[in-house]
């Protein structure tokens, strides 16, 4: 190996010999065997051509003897070792031959035909050939050739030798020097020189090695310093370091990340990282350098210390892209299991009800999803129970948020007695739940838990704190598609319950979603009209009974839409209601009532006609008498003129602030009327709690009283007598609704109503109109008078 360079100058100064010299040597020695070939064959030409005329009168003579002393002859001429004479008839056929018996070569063979010249002109006789060793490449050689060839060899020999001493003298030499220097640097370690010295190529070569040699000697001495204050950094820092190769094997650790988790350094080197985090963050961990976008990225796993402590660990990675280092990353870990541990309560805490401990709004969306994965991937179906309190609103305002609080919080302990472990629930605000069921058979399940929710309202949750539930069922994929459709028509379906009378359950169809439909249509219209000016403040006149003059008037809501016209009021109320837009609704219905009061004022008669108002429970706000107040000063209409009007659903909420609110409106001067009565509970304790001034007659009661059967007839009658005499003791008057015929209107009158309102006296009409009837019926009052 050491001669490697040798062999191949030598194999190269031998193949320039093969390739250029050998070449011409065997040219040179063909061309003279050519040459010798060709002088044997002019000789043999000249031979043969004397010959063939000697023997053409012995052969036409057939003459043997004198063919055979020719044939002889010409055997015996230089090169030629064989002669053959044959005649043409096959009589004569002379050989004569000087080849010895161990001649094995190969024979040239030169032949001519024997013309004979006769009487009758030219006659081939026969031929003659002859016979000659082949000549090879040194056969045709002359002496002063074999010279000329001696010297070129013994020249090109001569050439051959100096090269290689040469070369072995000047170049393998030093290198051989140079190698030496270099094996004993890899071996030794230490920097060695190369003795060498020169003015040619290889003396500059040994001395740049040399300087090399020592640059590199002093480079080494400053790294292993660099080298040394990096370890003693890298391992003094009190932070958590280690490197990782390509496959993610510990190729070094600090001796904090040592002290911090309580390994040894050998039992670490070599490993693999992702043996040292448990199980269920390993994947997080190898799969963090796709997920990375740059050189530098952050994971955090959960890491296992030697002596089993599981630490919750952040680990920033920076991989190394300098030459020689591709693949290997510096990455430095932070023991944020307390972080960690704050993180999740603070998510805990984020997720859940404070108070009853349930999963909230936010958790519950989170989890449903999942919930809808795990049905999919068990092939099951997955029911969402929204559930929504009755009368709980009744227990905060009465007796107090504590205990309201603490209704919520036995409800979910015996709540929580009904639920699987594959179950879920959810408080998502105020009285509304939701419960998550996952079955093969999703709707049997749901009712069967309706049925035990129920039977947990049984028992009372306190001295008089009796509840119940409107449950709204919805089915995924029955009747959803995703999470936030499943929880829509599970509301959805709780509604209808609450529309249909509440306590019980609902399973959702596909008629709610038509009526959610309509509900939104008709609150885009309540959004509409407020802000476009569509709303009306309609007008229906209540008259005395003894002689039917106007004594007042109703105010109504209408809706009149550009393209639909009029739009029933019972929808927008409710709607309104349901979105607490009936209070900006009844605001602008009681501006413009009041100012259409105000323009009816202006005629004869009805200067002192009165404005009956309807008030939702929403609006029974602090500000209400303030706004009334101003609203009557600014059209001067006095208190007195005003009747607030009332339904029993305000008195049933027997609310505080609605009741200091009315006996504030009363004391201010307006009226109250208690609206509808007869249709609810129409407890008498409400005409002694509550300052009422008028009571209206539902018109239920009005149609009743001329009823074709006797008894209902009878009864409603005796009704409304009753209510009447019992509202004149207690200085109330009373109104009759919805009278539309003279009979039932005599026969009111006859009970001793005091007014009425209904289709036979006037349909509700918008104020400029009903001022033209009422401007009409004056003038014609007028001219009769």
């Amino acid at each position: 190996m050491n001669n490697s360079v040798e062999n191949r100058f030598f194999a190269i100064v031998c193949g320039a010999l093969l390739v250029f010299v050998a070449p011409l040597f065997v040219l040179f020695l063909f061309l003279s065997s050519e040459r010798a070939d060709k002088e044997i064959r002019d000789h043999i030409s000249v031979l043969l051509v004397a010959n063939a005329q000697a023997l053409a009168k012995p052969l036409w003579d057939l003459d043997a003897d004198s063919v055979t002393q020719i044939s002889a002859t010409v055997v015996s001429q230089g090169a030629i070792v064989k002669v053959e004479v044959r005649d043409q008839s096959g009589q004569l056929d002379v050989s004569q031959s000087t080849i010895p018996r161990s001649f094995d070569g190969k024979l040239v063979q030169v032949s001519r035909a024997i013309i004979y010249n006769t009487v009758d002109g030219p006659k081939n006789l026969g031929s003659i050939s002859v016979f000659y060793p082949a000549l090879g490449l040194f056969s045709g050689l002359k002496q002063e050739e074999v010279v000329f060839i001696s010297i070129f060899i013994f020249a090109v020999l001569a050439v051959f030798a100096t090269a290689l001493i040469g070369n072995r003298i000047f170049v393998i030499q030093p290198l051989m020097r140079l190698t030496a220097a270099i094996e004993a640097t890899r071996q030794l370690g230490s920097r060695h020189h190369v003795d060498w010295q020169s003015n040619d190529e290889m003396g500059r070569l040994a001395q740049s090695f040399n300087e090399m040699q020592t640059k590199l000697e002093n480079e080494e001495t400053e790294l292993k310093l660099a080298h040394r204050r990096a370890t003693d950094i890298y391992n003094l820092t009190p932070a958590m370091l280690f490197s990782l190769d390509e496959e993610d094997r510990i190729t070094a650790v600090s001796d904090y990340w040592l002290f911090a988790t309580g390994y040894h350094r050998a039992a670490v080197i070599g490993r693999n990282f992702s043996d040292l985090v448990t199980p269920f963050t390993r994947d997080k961990f190898i799969k963090r350098k796709s997920q990375r976008e740059n050189a530098t990225g952050d994971v955090t796993v959960k890491f296992v210390c030697m002596d089993s402590r599981i630490m919750d660990v952040l680990i920033m990675e920076s991989a190394l892209t300098t030459q020689g280092q591709e693949g290997q990353s510096l990455s430095v870990m932070t023991d944020v299991t307390e972080l960690k541990a704050s993180e999740d309560r603070n998510h805990r805490q984020a997720i859940t009800d404070h108070l009853t401990g349930l999963l909230n709004r936010q958790g519950f969306e989170a989890v449903l999803d999942s919930k809808i994965a795990a049905a999919d991937a068990a092939d099951q179906e997955l029911a969402c129970l929204f559930v929504d309190l009755d009368r709980f609103k009744w227990i905060n305002d009465n007796m107090g948020h504590a205990a309201g609080d603490a209704a919520l919080i036995e409800l979910v302990e015996r709540l929580k007695t009904l639920l699987a472990p594959s179950d879920e629930a959810a408080r998502l605000g105020g009285d509304e739940f939701a419960i998550l069921l996952p079955a093969r058979n999703a709707e049997k399940r749901a009712r069967a838990m309706c049925d035990q929710i129920a039977s947990i309202f049984e028992t009372p949750f306190g001295p008089d704190m009796h509840l119940s539930a409107s449950v709204g069922i919805a089915i995924y994929p029955r009747h959803a598609a995703t999470a936030a459709e499943l929880l829509q028509k599970s509301d959805m379906a709780m509604y209808a319950k609450k529309r249909d009378g509440k306590n019980g359950a609902q399973i959702f169809d596909s008629s709610m979603l038509d009526h959610a439909r309509r509900r939104a249509e008709i609150e885009a219209h309540i959004e509409a009209g407020l802000a476009d000016d569509w709303f009306e403040a309609y007008l229906q006149p209540i008259v005395n009974l003894n002689g039917r003059a106007i004594a007042g008037f109703e105010a109504l809501m209408r809706l009149n839409h550009p393209q639909k016209g009029l739009m029933p009021p019972a929808e927008i109320i409710s709607v309104a209601e349901e979105t607490a837009k009936i209070v900006r609704v009844g605001n602008v219905i009681m501006e413009k009532a009041i100012a259409n009061l105000a323009k009816i004022s202006r005629l004869p008669g009805m200067q002192d006609t009165y404005l009956a108002i309807n008030f939702s429970p929403l609006q029974f706000e602090p500000a209400l008498a303030a706004r009334l107040a101003a609203i009557l000063g600014r059209h001067g209409i006095l208190p007195d003129r005003i009747v607030v009007e009332i339904t029993e659903a305000v008195l049933m909420h027997d609310n505080p602030q609605i009741r200091m609110i009315v006996t504030e409106l009363r004391r201010f001067g307006c009226r109250i009327a208690l609206d509808d009565f007869g249709t609810g509970y129409s407890s008498l304790s409400y005409l002694n709690r509550f300052p009422v001034d008028i009571i209206k007659i539902d018109q239920s009661f009005t149609r009743a009283i001329n009823d074709a059967d006797d008894d209902v007839r009878q009864k409603s009658r005796m009704l409304i007598e009753g209510i009447t005499t019992l509202s004149h003791k207690m200085n109330c008057t009373v109104i009759a609704e919805g009278i539309e015929t003279e009979e039932e209107c005599g026969t009111l009158h006859q009970m001793g109503l005091d007014y009425g309102q209904g289709y036979l006296f006037h349909r509700p009409q918008n104020a400029a109109k009903l001022i033209e009837e009422l401007s009409s019926s004056l003038s014609d009052v007028a001219r009769a008078s």
